[in-house]
């Protein structure tokens, strides 16, 4: 054997040593979704994702993927993703041109102020939550049929088709979609006067069951062959009638075929100049929201604070319990309330609002009025984010409300209505069944949109497309949206990071933070207390699906799967 010369002996040791060292040095890895140049669809579901994307490699656009990945929803997803609900889309061309849709639901032509008051004027318990009076006009086929007539390319029968397939098919449960059936099945078994297909006598639903969906399949199919008439009016139009009456329902022949999807123009506002945020306007309160809790962050230090540190959880506490006291007040249905919209994103107006915010103790709930010139929603809304390859981004986030809405199903048609008139304000002050309060503004009257949190939002960075951004939640919508945003802008996360970071929320009313179980360590839950703020640990908040666009110029897709069945699906 030949022996090394000492000088190369001890070379060779160093040389070894060094390899040693890094290979026990930690290395601080990044955290990515998935990565596509082509497109990418991110949804709550599998099937959902993968639809939409094999819409894309048909040649399809964002539109025609998010219309596909829409109906999909409704059969696999029918906690939230369903056609009995309605919605928001925001949009953003590869061009730059931008734009809004609504087609939240409405209130029937019967609905009056007091519908769900007993005699002395209190509201009725779990009226306007569950059965058929819950129920307003559903708005997302006609949302579908208004995006592909603007925004489409592909014939409107291949994107309802596929979801028409699973439907007829079959598709295989999850844990999560299981546990959801089984759990609901007494309000189902309550809320219905017939025998509904999801309610299994047997035994309990159980993940890697196969689950059909004959009757649903047979109303996609008159949506596929019809449009919206096939929904509006016909045999489906007549089986929702039928329901209502049977229920003591309101919505009519009538209130369906006058209902119309409506396009609208997007809030917008810049952060730090190089940004552009693109949200959702009124029946919303999301994208007004969204853009003052920006415009107030601006002001403050928070990347160098860091994420989950006491000092910025409790600046953006502060912000958000100003925003959501405007919200009560000033935000409603602007088709029949006068919303001082450009009022609320002045920034000289949101600099005085926050000009009380003190570092040293939070400012009492009691304390806060609204700017001079609610109750939590349901949780179980759902998100989805796409991005085509030639840079078109649509935003769509779409509900019932609560879990399988009122949870009345359609006889005859397979689909769940929703509980949206529980959002409206059903007496000024009192909380709907989230906590929100509301007043005059989202009052009940009839054909009106309910007031909604949905934030469905796409960000430019330099003129260009940076970031899909949208999540369920109920009023912790607007906040998980804000606190993902920041995540990538501020924090310096990647997509999946951001979505993947623990979240807390304050709404103003009730005067507490809730906090995921995780957030945050036991010194920051120290220091928020001794600033005075009540802090209440949670499960989780909000299941975020978005893109990103990286320095490279591909997408990354993140689902939040750490919450929820979602999947990234990219080419």
């Amino acid at each position: 054997m030949k022996l090394l010369p000492a000088r190369s002996h001890y070379l060779f040791l160093i040389a070894l040593w060094l390899i040693f060292s890094c290979k026990q040095q930690p290395v601080s890895q990044r955290v990515e979704g998935t990565v596509g140049s082509n497109g990418m669809v991110v949804s709550t579901h599998p099937i959902a994702s993968d639809i939409g994307l094999a819409i894309l490699k048909k040649g399809g656009n964002a539109a025609d993927a998010a219309i596909a990945t829409f109906f999909a929803l409704a059969v696999v997803f029918p906690e939230a993703g369903n056609i009995g609900g309605g919605g928001f889309v925001v949009y953003r061309n590869k061009n730059g041109e931008t734009g809004a849709l609504d087609f939240r639901e409405k209130a029937p032509a019967a609905a009056h102020r007091n519908m769900y008051l007993d005699e002395n004027g209190e509201p009725i318990k779990n009226l306007s939550i569950r059965g058929h009076l819950a129920a307003g006009v559903p708005g997302a086929v006609a949302g579908m049929v208004e995006l592909h007539k603007k925004l489409g390319s592909l014939p409107w029968k291949d994107l309802v088709q596929p979801a028409i397939d699973v439907a007829r098919n079959g598709h295989v449960l999850t844990q999560i979609a299981a546990a959801n059936l089984n759990r609901t099945k007494a309000d189902f078994e309550a809320a219905n006067l017939h025998p509904v297909h999801v309610v299994r006598k047997d035994r309990d639903w159980q993940q890697g069951d196969t689950i059909y969906h004959p009757e649903l399949a047979e109303a996609l199919e008159r949506i596929r062959d019809q449009g919206s008439d096939g929904f509006y009016k016909g045999k489906t139009a007549d089986l929702i009638v039928a329901e209502m009456k049977a229920g003591k329902g309101l919505i009519t022949h009538e209130d369906l075929a006058n209902y119309r999807a409506v396009w609208r123009t997007p809030v917008i506002s810049r952060y730090k100049k190089k940004y552009r945020i693109i949200s959702m306007p009124p029946p919303s309160s999301g994208g007004i929201a969204l853009l003052q809790l920006m415009q107030g962050s601006e002001h403050y230090p928070l990347a160098k604070w860091g994420h989950n540190t006491a000092q910025t959880m409790h600046v953006m506490t502060e912000l958000e319990r100003r925003v959501y006291a405007d919200r009560a007040t000033h935000l409603g249905d602007p088709d029949f309330y006068n919303v001082p919209t450009q009022m609320l994103l002045n920034p000289k107006y949101n600099l005085a609002r926050n000009a009380s915010i003190r570092m040293d103790k939070k400012t009492p709930s009691s304390d806060i009025k609204e700017g001079k010139v609610d109750r939590i929603e349901s949780l179980e809304t759902t998100h989805f984010s796409v991005a085509d390859k030639e840079g078109n981004a649509i935003s769509l986030t779409t509900t019932v409300n609560g879990y399988y809405g009122c949870k009345v199903m359609v006889k005859g048609a397979g689909f769940f209505l929703n509980n949206e008139m529980d959002d409206f304000s059903i007496k000024p002050g009192v909380p709907n069944q989230f906590g929100l309060v509301g007043g005059e503004a989202n009052a009940i009257a009839p054909n009106k949109r309910m007031l909604s949190s949905m934030t469905p939002t796409i960000v430019e960075k330099n003129g260009k497309l940076h970031l899909v951004v949208g999540t369920p939640g109920g009023s912790t919508i607007i906040t998980g949206v804000y606190q993902v945003i920041l995540n990538v802008i501020e924090h310096g996360m990647t997509m999946q990071e951001a979505v993947n970071a623990k979240r807390f929320h304050h709404q103003w009313l009730p005067d507490q933070i809730l906090v995921e179980k995780g957030a945050i360590s036991d010194e920051v839950k120290k220091q928020l207390e001794a600033k005075g703020h009540v802090l209440i640990e949670v499960g989780s908040l909000c299941k975020v699906d978005a893109i990103r666009v990286r320095p490279d110029g591909q997408y990354e897709g993140a689902a939040d799967y750490t919450r929820s069945d979602g999947k990234a699906s990219g080419y």
